[in-house]
C-alpha cells in the first residue's frame, strides 16, 4: 500500500517518524483569492462554478500542489477556506473528473516547453487526496 510520500520510514540518522515537510516555494498568503470567491458563494456552493474557479486558481500551481513533500497543499487549501470562508471539504468533495485528479488546460508556468509540445497534460491529484495527506501530516505533527 502506497502512502503517496505522507508518512516516512525511519532513517539511520535520527528517530523521526516523520519527516519534516518542506516549505512551499509559491508564498499562498499574498495571491489573489478572487477567482475563487467571485464565483463560487454559498449557500449552494454550485460545483461547476466552484470547480471551474478552483482549477483556475490552482493549475498553475499543479506541479506545487502535487508535491507532498511539501506544505503546499496544505498551505493553498487554508487560505483558500480563509478567505472564502467555506465549509471543510468543499473542493475535495465536488471537484473530481477522474480517478487521476483535475485536469489542468495549461501547463504550470514552471512546466517546460518540452512538455507542452510531447502533449503530456498536467493534473491536479485528487483533492480529496490531497486535503487527506494535509490533515493526515497536521494531525501527526500535534
Amino acid at each position: 500500500m502506497s502512502t503517496d510520500g505522507v508518512f516516512d520510514s525511519f532513517t539511520s540518522t535520527g528517530r523521526h517518524l516523520l519527516q519534516a515537510k518542506k516549505a512551499c516555494p509559491v508564498n499562498f498568503e499574498f495571491l489573489n483569492y478572487t477567482i475563487i470567491t467571485s464565483q463560487c458563494k454559498g449557500p449552494k456552493y454550485p460545483p461547476e462554478s466552484c470547480c471551474s474557479a478552483f482549477k483556475e486558481f490552482a493549475c498553475p500551481y499543479a506541479e506545487q500542489i502535487n508535491d507532498l513533500t511539501t506544505e503546499c497543499a496544505s498551505t493553498m487549501f487554508s487560505y483558500i477556506n480563509l478567505y472564502g470562508k467555506y465549509p471543510p471539504g468543499l473542493f475535495a468533495s465536488e471537484c473530481h473528473e477522474g480517478k487521476e485528479g483535475l485536469a489542468c488546460p495549461a501547463l504550470s508556468p514552471s512546466a517546460s516547453a518540452s512538455e507542452n509540445a510531447n502533449g503530456s497534460q498536467q493534473l491536479i491529484r485528487n483533492p480529496r487526496m490531497l486535503v487527506m495527506a494535509a490533515i493526515i501530516a497536521a494531525a501527526m505533527l500535534l
